[in-house]
């Protein structure tokens, strides 16, 4: 039954309408989340934001927004520009929009600015959340502790296969001027975007697994980009992709960005490089310098084995000559005692005695006998001379009177 006080919903519709839209005359800047971001053929951008309560992470408002192509021709290349990262769902945003209601379609937002240094101070603020939190849970120390091998060479390297890193980092490290050899695998992943910690998080599992299929397989596990925009960098400040880090059973080597980089991923690494290039220069000159160790101390057990060769060559000469020296002393001590001796003998010598006009008389057994009680009558002796010997038989002995002798 109709009433004198009812409305009808066009009316009704219409009167929402005009209150809404004398509330809000002017635009508003407004923070809230992207939920959807989808970009008509047309060239209009239509998404859905939301907001959420920060503690719970429930819905608490949606409203859906359109940037007419006019204005998004405009929006989407600053914001990209500016912070290296498309518009996306799960980004905060600060926009200034206008509030429009239609009879027909309801509640919308048209969007006609963005703030990207807004949605860049919201990423560092949860950042810095991150940091805090691995810092409460001590994970900023624990891949760092693990011991690196001295000359770490058989490397597991995640990264895109497509990445300019990944190139640059093969032909420098394999290039390298001295020869050495490396063993390098690849295990692939995405390396930006939201989709990127997740992948990176499998890569890592990927080499855990084949370290237990095969163990010693890998001596560390590098994580290469090569720079980017800052928000094509933000995956590596990931929660998630930093435990993962943190807890590798493995030594792990980030070259994220270029020098003016710095993610929570290489705070958490055991090793952090700049660049992909400067990674590999870091192992090479790992390799150099025990090189150049090796060879100085070859050089110093070359120069001391020839320093104690040549001292023992100096102490066999000094001994060959102080044998010589005593060769010659016991030479000359012996010729002198022979000399001595061959004078004695030639003393001695009975041609010696017969030529100054002695004799000399030999028993029968042709024994020299010096006194006449050695023979006795009967008995045949030989008596020498100077010129000849003669055989005699004794005759008589006669005794000699020493008395006779002494006067």
């Amino acid at each position: 039954m109709e009433t004198t006080d009812s409305i009808g919903l066009l009316a009704l519709m219409e009167r929402v309408k005009g209150t809404l839209e004398d509330a809000f005359v002017e635009t508003a800047w407004l923070r809230a989340e992207i939920s959807e971001c989808k970009q008509n053929p047309s060239g209009h951008c239509y998404l859905t934001l939301v907001e959420k309560d920060p503690k719970s992470n429930a819905l608490l408002a949606r409203a859906q927004a359109i940037a007419w192509a006019s204005s998004w021709r405009v929006i989407r290349p600053f914001f990209e520009q500016t912070t290296g990262r498309p518009l996306a769902p799960g980004m905060q945003v600060l926009v200034r929009v206008q509030v429009n209601y239609s009879v027909l379609y309801g509640l919308s937002l048209v969007i006609y600015d963005i703030d990207p240094s807004f949605t860049v101070g919201e990423l560092e603020l949860a950042r810095q959340r991150t940091i805090a939190k691995l810092e409460a849970e001590g994970m900023f120390e624990m891949n760092g502790q693990l011991p690196l091998p001295l000359l770490p060479r058989r490397l597991a390297v995640i990264s895109s296969e497509t990445a300019a890193g990944w190139r640059d980092f093969v032909r420098h490290l394999e290039g390298n001027e001295y020869g050495f050899r490396f063993s390098l695998r690849l295990f692939p992943a995405l390396m930006q975007g939201e989709a990127a910690p997740a992948s990176i998080i499998a890569a890592l599992d990927a080499v855990a697994a084949e370290l237990d299929a095969v163990p010693g397989a890998f001596d560390a596990v590098l994580i290469l980009r090569g720079g980017g925009g800052a928000m094509d960098l933000v995956c590596f400040d990931d929660y998630d992709l930093a435990v993962n880090v943190a807890q590798f059973p493995l030594p792990v080597l980030t070259a994220i960005g270029h020098d003016h980089d710095y993610h929570i991923i290489d705070r958490v690494a055991h090793t952090h490089v700049k660049t992909p290039t400067a990674l590999a220069d870091w192992l090479v000159d790992r390799f150099a310098s025990e090189a150049w160790r090796i060879d100085t101390l070859l050089q110093r057990l070359h120069l001391a084995v020839r320093t104690h060769a040549t001292a023992q060559l100096g102490a066999l000469d000094a001994m060959k000559l102080r044998l010589e020296h005593a060769m010659l002393d016991r030479h000359a001590d012996a010729l002198h005692r022979l000399d001595v001796l061959e004078r004695r003998i030639d003393a001695v010598n009975p041609q010696r005695a017969l030529e100054r006009g002695f004799l000399i008389a030999l028993d029968k057994h042709g024994r020299r006998a010096d006194r006449a009680a050695a023979f006795t009558p009967g008995d045949r002796l030989t008596l020498l001379f100077r010129d000849g010997h003669l055989t005699a038989d004794v005759k008589t002995i006669t005794p000699t009177d020493t008395r006779k002798l002494s006067d």
